[in-house]
């Protein structure tokens, strides 16, 4: 079997094919919720305690002079990366915890009885037919 052979069954199985969609649809999300929070909570944040741009915050390391930029520590955009996680990982939460109630319901459900065989169907018939008699 050729490597490109190999690698297109490979690359074709339903496993590799859904784990691409999620890493592309994880992507998307990631983009959604740091937009939110850059955009709406973070401004609500920084309106609460004192109009403070959260990415702006930073402690100078070493000041700069002339062309020497400074060292800064970043503390603002840890934050803000922070408060990003912490919505991702709730919004999973949630969403894993729905998916789960929505199994259970699911599994709590009696199953129909299990349809009878040809043979008891056939003897259910008979016995009919003779009790009519």
């Amino acid at each position: 079997m050729s490597l490109l052979a190999e690698f297109k069954e490979f690359a074709m199985k339903g496993n590799v094919v859904d784990m691409a969609v999620g890493i592309v649809i994880g992507a998307a999300f990631g983009k959604i919720v740091s937009s939110l929070v850059e955009g709406i909570i973070m401004p609500l944040v920084s309106l609460l305690v004192g109009a403070v741009k959260f990415s702006d915050l930073a402690l100078t390391l070493r000041a700069g002079s002339g062309e020497v930029q400074p060292v800064l520590l970043k503390y603002g955009m840890f934050l803000q990366t922070l408060v990003d996680f912490v919505i991702i990982a709730f919004a999973i939460f949630v969403a894993i915890k729905l998916m789960n109630r929505l199994q259970r319901k699911q599994e709590a459900a009696p199953a129909p009885p299990p349809a009878p065989s040809a043979e008891v169907a056939l003897l259910t018939e008979i016995r009919d037919a003779l009790s009519k008699r």
